[in-house]
């Protein structure tokens, strides 16, 4: 397996050069997976009206592995506010797996989406309906998100082990908007 690095700081859009990097990653590291070649098809013929939204998750372990094994079938966003991917991910849309600290690692479609404003009676129905697909092993994984107030629950499908590619990430987000297909924009490198 090929590992890349695509160095990039913050930037307002894509460079040429970034947007090829990236596609010719993804490219080649779908070359023999026929379901990811056809999906990315309009993106690696850069295309500006993507059918899907694309994603940058940063996971941390043993969450990444999980997901890579195909042990974890939903993944799961909790925050204070109102952020992405809360009301920003859809059905169809492509997540790029980032491991924390180091590079990405796969590439997965979400399938099912659920958002929720969080309450006691929200809390219990997540941990009831979503404890073992989000293979939490630790009880403090709950006490850890006590304080969200917004959840976003995705089940995800097609997962595939992908470069990996090291990217330079200045910020501390767990989740970055590649390019929203809602809103038609070209793709934006703000990571």
């Amino acid at each position: 397996m090929r590992e890349w690095s695509l160095n990039v700081l913050i930037s307002p859009s894509w460079s040429a050069d970034i947007h090829t990097e990236l596609v010719r990653f993804l490219s080649t590291s779908v070359s023999e997976d026929n379901y990811w070649g056809q999906y990315l098809t309009p993106l690696l013929k850069k295309r500006s009206d993507l059918p899907f939204s694309l994603h940058l998750a940063v996971l941390v372990e043993p969450y990444l592995q999980f997901i890579l094994e195909g042990k974890k079938t939903v993944e799961s966003r909790f925050s204070s506010h109102r952020v992405a991917p809360y009301q920003k991910v859809a059905n169809g849309d492509v997540i790029l797996l980032k491991r924390s600290g180091g590079p990405i690692m796969g590439i997965c479609e979400v399938t099912e989406v659920w958002y929720y404003r969080l309450d006691p009676r929200s809390w219990l129905d997540i941990k009831r309906e979503f404890t073992n697909y989000l293979c939490v092993q630790d009880p403090s994984f709950w006490s850890d998100r006590k304080h969200a107030s917004f959840a976003t629950l995705m089940r995800i499908d097609k997962v595939a082990t992908l470069g990996p590619l090291f990217i330079e990430k200045k910020d501390r987000r767990g989740w970055v908007i590649l390019y929203n297909r809602q809103k038609n924009n070209p793709l934006v490198l703000d990571i």
